[in-house]
């Protein structure tokens, strides 16, 4: 439709890589709350204790290839020796590399950097240990030992994890594909990881997935990790023990990155901490004021009800962008769970150019000034939905980057590329995959069969 590709065309223009004037402030309706508006494989697995990686270790194959989801690596977290780590001066060193980048970045992505360690378990093992099935809590130390411990004698898998890096490798990935003739994405993220080997894993993993880390490591600080268990029936369960990924300073540093961006993509977890909320809103405002699109992933239902005015006082006044499920794009509204998706997307539309609310097996929905555009979802039988989300964001943003005027067509790429990411174990686009999405979309992009006309863009009477 007409509207869709207007706003997509406008977003886009902004995405150049000179820097823009700031855009002129518009006037939206207020929302209920109050404030206004405004390539590498490196995940490794293995089996035994988990705990020792909290001391040191390496990968299990350094040269294994990309397209396998996992190493098998008996020994090589555990029980055999460790291979030198680098030690903290290199780390320094190698986040200083990267500051001597490009002269600017397609994106930078803001957010949490944490280790994932994952698993599958039965509902036993969460009723054994007391948790909550399909919620995601943050932990002390002391309760992160106690699981894994339980955990000891299971198969585990580790990877440099956090909702913004599954949606940062994806797109990279996308934006590096051989099968694609568009130059390559330069993707880069900021955060905060300790001086331990923790810190070094999330650090090598990101470059060697084309991600460049560029944040220099807190001294004395400890790694924050993620425990995600996964049950047979596809649902995960998350227990978070932040370390220094609650702290981000806006520093000298990190606003030359900022000020070197065409889009900024903040992560929703980083809410969660008061002291972090002031270098979020002066990372908007510079990036604003460079031109750059702005985009804010909500991650967490409870985290937005916990910081609802805190969201909307970034989400109001600066994003282009808004990523979503359907239960927080109803946290966001202050919607009940009786609400629909579409009421969702269109409410918050009013606010934000662009919205994305995903469904799970629904479908999901793109909001443009109160009108839902839908998406209806690829065949997929389900494997592992941790990661839907995350990989469905990439893909809405290499569309974009890309060119794409038509908003339908953005869509049906982010859901073949959720599909994908749901129909395998862990929450990673393969590279193999990314190759055969990038290169589809180009051929769609070229022979304009993403453009649609009105009547494919309406959305089904609900």
């Amino acid at each position: 439709m007409a509207l869709a590709s207007t706003t997509a065309s406008r977003l886009i223009s902004r995405r150049l890589a000179a820097p823009l004037p700031p855009p002129p402030s518009s006037s939206c309706a207020a929302p209920r709350g109050g404030a206004r508006p405004g390539p590498r494989r490196f995940a490794v697995r293995w089996e035994g204790r988990p705990r020792a990686l909290l001391g040191g270790f390496s990968d299990a194959d350094e040269d294994a290839s990309d397209d396998e989801d996992e190493e098998d690596g008996p020994g090589a977290l555990s029980g055999g020796p460790p291979r030198q780590e680098q030690g903290c001066e290199d780390v320094i060193e190698l986040a200083a590399a990267a500051f001597s980048g490009p002269e600017r970045w397609d994106v930078l992505g803001l957010g949490q950097a944490m280790v994932d360690f994952s698993g599958m378990v039965d509902d036993e093992f969460l009723e054994r240990l007391g948790i909550e099935k399909g919620t995601r809590k943050v932990v002390n130390h002391e309760e992160r030992g106690r699981v894994l411990r339980a955990m000891d004698g299971c198969t585990y898998k580790a990877a440099a994890g956090g909702s913004l890096s599954n949606s940062l490798v994806a797109l990279a990935r996308l934006g590096s594909s051989q099968a694609s003739s568009y130059p390559e994405l330069r993707i880069a993220m900021a955060g905060s990881v300790g001086s331990d080997p923790l810190g070094s894993f999330y650090r090598q993993k990101l470059h060697r997935a084309n991600v460049q880390f560029l944040s220099k490591p807190v001294k004395d600080g400890t790694t924050g990790t993620v425990i995600v268990l996964t049950t047979p029936d596809a649902q995960r369960t998350m227990l978070a023990y932040q370390g220094t990924s609650s702290t981000l300073a806006y520093d000298s540093d990190l606003a030359e990155i900022v000020s070197k961006s065409n889009l900024l993509i903040v992560e929703g977890y980083l809410f969660e901490f008061s002291h972090t909320i002031e270098a979020i809103k002066q990372a908007c405002e510079d990036a604003k004021k460079n031109g750059a699109l702005i985009a804010v992933s909500a991650s967490d239902v409870s985290c937005i009800k916990r910081c609802h005015s805190d969201f909307w006082d970034i989400v109001g006044n600066y994003a282009d962008i808004l990523f979503a499920n359907a239960n927080e794009a109803r946290a966001f509204c202050e919607l009940t769970s009786e609400e629909s998706t579409v009421s969702a997307a269109r409410y918050l539309s009013h606010s934000i150019p662009l919205v994305s609310v995903t469904d799970g097996m629904h479908g999901s929905y793109i909001g443009v000034k109160g009108e839902a555009i839908y998406i209806p979802p690829p065949a997929c039988i389900p494997v592992d939905t941790c990661g839907a989300g995350d990989a469905y964001a990439s893909g809405i943003l290499y569309g974009i980057l890309r060119g794409a005027s038509d908003l339908k067509g953005i869509g049906l790429l982010a859901a073949q590329v959720a599909a994908v990411v749901v129909g395998q174990q862990g929450t990673r686009l393969r590279v193999k995959d990314a190759d055969r999405l990038a290169e589809s979309f180009e051929f769609h992009l070229d022979n304009l069969e993403f453009c649609s006309d009105a009547g494919t863009d309406q959305v089904p009477n609900l």
